[in-house]
Order: C-alpha cells, then structure tokens, then sequence
C-alpha cells in the first residue's frame, strides 16, 4: 500500500523517494531485463528461493528498494548497514540479531550499502556466516565489483547489473509520485513532466527529489498544487548531469571518448566530450588524455596531431573555459578524422617488455663518447661513422644496437598517413645496410 500522505506534513520529515519506495512487484518500475517475466531473479523472489547477492548500477536505479522488496516478499529480517559508518563490531552484532531469527525459523537478510567500501577485512568478518545460511547477504555497490570486492565474496554470490532507468521509466515514476496522495491533486503538463524526467539522467531517487521541490516551489490554487513551467525552470537551474568523478561512470565516459578517437568518429567524439564537460569533468585531464590519444591512435600516421593536442592543452591552462574547452573540441575532432597508427604504441610497449626480461647489454665501443685522452686510449669512438659526411648523410651498414640485438626491428609503421612515406624511407635505407660492402658485425 502506498503512502496517503506523501505531500502532507508530519512530524517526522520522509524524503519523497523514501516514501515511494515499491511495496509489491509490480509497483518496482524498471530492471526489465531482471524482474520481467520468466526471469531467474523474479522466479526466485516469488519462490522464496534466496540467494546471497550483489547488486550492481549507478545511483538511483532501485538497489535499495530492490533488497527491501525481496525481503518483504520473502518475509524476512532486514538489516541495513552501510559500509560508509559500519564496521565490523555492527557486522557481529547483526549476526547475533540475525541468529536469534534464525532460532525462531525466519531468514534475515543483511543489506549492506556501498559494500565496496568496505576493506578486506570487513568483506572477510561476514564470510562464515553467509556461507553457513546464517544471513542471505545483499550488498548495492556503484562501483565494477570485479575490481572493489574480494574474490571470496563474489564467488558466494551471484551479481546482478541494475541499468539506469529509461525515460518511460522516471515518467511513470512521476506521475505514480504525482496521483499517489488522494488529499493533493497535483497539475503538472507533460512537457514539464518530461523536462524533469530528461534531468533525472536515469536516477529515480534524483527525479523524486525534484518532484518534490518543485511541489515545495508550486502554488496551490483551489486544492490544486501547479507545477509550471516557471516552476521547472527554477528546479532545473544549475542542473548538473549525473557523473561520478573516478567512477565506473567517469571511466565508461572517457573510454567512450577515446574509442570514438581511434574509430574515426568524430560526431561521436565530439558527444563525449561535451557529455564529460556538460557533467563537469575537468577539461584539463580530458586534454591530458587528449594528448595520450595523439600518441598512441594517430602517431607518426599525422605528427600534428600531438601538436595540435598540445596546442589545446595549454590554451586551456591560459584561457580557461569556454576558450580552451573548444581547442579540446578542435583537437578531438582533428584526431578523430587523422589517419590512424598505433606503430609508435605497440613499438613503445614491446621495447619496454623486452628490457624487463633481458640483461643491461654495454653500449657498443663505437658509439660511446671519448671527452677523455683515457677514453679515447680505450677505442671509445673509434671507428664511428659521422652520418652527415656520408652519402646521403647516412652510414650505410652501421650498427646501432648492442651487438646481441643487431638487426631487430620493433617499429613497423602503417601503409596509412605520412607513415607511408616513413615505412618507404625506411625500407629504403635497410635495402642500402642488406647491399652495403661496409656492414659493422
């Protein structure tokens, strides 16, 4: 049953989100792919067959509401810990509230928010008790739990990924927000409906909130609270989209970013970007890795392009915003659209591997500098080839390397940009070292 008095005041102030929150099935709006019909989550919910869980999405998608539903369903103890306050002296208290329901034959279900908060420690103190039945275990997490939580837990676990809610889906959330009190009609338009449920971003809990502020804001005329457009303006001023700074969400962003760079889409490119900046992300490190991507996806292919990228980071360091944000936007495009190579990178990397698992070979006697009469009395330098007073300005059949590694090759440039010509010139000056009469061995 909902709430009858959810716009009313009372002596105990309840969040609207709180007050909403689903009581049966089918009052949980979204996660489709999860609850619908025939789906192994729902089946289990409706049998009573609890498993230990963790449940996986950004803010606001219903995780909280999702274990309190289950427990409801499934008439089990709820306890809610979160990992931000609780430690383990609460997690063995709970265990022995648990293990007094357990006496009496109900299940307890032991909600923990934020899990991956936790320490290693803490995700190891309520492992016994998990895996003895003595508490069904829910953790919400917003983070990738692969990364944040230990192995041990997830492998007594089953992870289920909540997805933000789609635009239907806060509508109808609204609206249910809306007719839920028989005391108070709310008139609201459905532009202005729609208009909140475009700045929720996917977050049910932040479209409440609005909700409720704009209800807060409305006038009430003849019984009737009017939530207008003037109203959703003064709601949605200064409204900053969802993004979680060095979270799955920031991660997802700028990888998106950097894909749309290698994959020469610069409509797309150009969307990230804008979605980073427009959620406010620090343009600064977004020209830094602006920069990486001139590197390691265009290269030798366009040199400018490092350039360019450079370019924009320090208009941004001078100038600031909006300035510098669209030197970002003309470097992103231009990388999106260069000819791409990624020879530089892998040469980079594979040269860096082979260090590590090889000895520190001496730099060959020809090529060292000779400042001293002692040095020089060694053969440092003697026999070195000065390349501008060759033919060509190039020592045909000079060897370079330490002698163990003469020949190698770690840089193979592509049949794309000015590469090309690189890949021409440098064939080239092998097929004069393979003909050379004089060749260093």
């Amino acid at each position: 049953m909902m709430n009858h008095n959810l716009f009313s005041e009372s002596r105990v102030y309840q969040p609207l989100a709180a007050k909403m929150r689903p009581r049966i099935l089918v009052d949980y709006i979204g996660q489709h792919h999860l609850l619908g019909e025939g789906r192994p989550l729902r089946e289990a919910i409706l049998s009573g067959q609890l498993h230990s869980m963790i449940l996986w999405g950004p803010p606001g998608v219903g995780k909280t509401s999702l274990a309190r539903l289950i427990a409801d369903l499934c008439d089990a103890h709820f306890i809610t810990l979160s990992a931000v306050l609780a430690g383990v002296k609460d997690i063995r208290a709970s265990v022995e509230e648990a293990r007094q329901y357990q006496a009496n034959g109900r299940q307890t279900i032991l909600f923990i928010d934020e899990v991956h908060r936790f320490n290693k420690s803490q995700q190891d103190a309520f492992l016994p008790f998990v895996e003895d039945g003595t508490v069904i275990f829910i953790g919400a997490t917003t983070e990738n739990p692969s990364f944040e939580l230990n192995n041990a837990l997830l492998s007594r676990t089953r992870v289920y990924k909540l997805r933000s809610l789609e635009l239907e889906d806060i509508e109808k959330i609204i609206d249910r927000a809306c007719q839920s009190d028989p005391a108070v009609k709310v008139q609201i338009a459905g532009d202005e409906l729609h208009q909140l449920a475009v700045a929720a971003d996917g977050d049910a809990r932040r479209a409440l909130n609005l909700m409720e502020l704009a209800l807060e804001l409305s006038s009430e005329i003849d019984g009737v609270k009017i939530v207008d457009e003037a109203i959703i303006s003064e709601v949605l001023d200064g409204f900053v989209r969802r993004f979680d700074k060095g979270g799955d969400l920031f991660y997802e962003q700028i990888s998106a970013l950097h894909k749309a760079v290698r994959g020469s889409s610069p409509d797309a490119a150009l969307y990230w970007f804008c979605r980073m900046l427009e959620s406010g992300c620090d343009a600064l490190y977004i020209a830094r890795r602006v920069v990486r991507m001139a590197s390691e996806d265009v290269g030798n292919a366009d040199p400018r392009a490092l350039e360019i990228a450079l370019n924009a980071w320090n208009v941004q360091e001078r100038l600031g915003s909006p300035e510098g944000e669209l030197a970002i936007a003309q470097a992103v495009i231009y990388l999106s659209s260069a000819p791409k190579s990624n020879a530089v990178y892998n040469a980079f990397n594979t040269v860096m591997a082979e260090i590590k698992q090889q000895p520190s070979y001496e730099v060959p006697v020809h090529l060292r500098n000779a400042p001293t009469a002692m040095m020089k009395d060694m053969g440092y330098g003697e026999a070195y080839r000065y390349a501008h007073t060759e033919p060509n300005a190039y020592a045909e059949g000079e060897n370079y390397f330490p002698e163990t590694l003469k020949d190698s090759q770690y840089y193979f440039p592509v049949d794309r940009g000015l590469e090309k010509k690189i890949s021409e010139k440098l064939n080239y000056l092998r097929d004069l070292d393979k003909n050379s009469k004089i060749r260093r061995y």
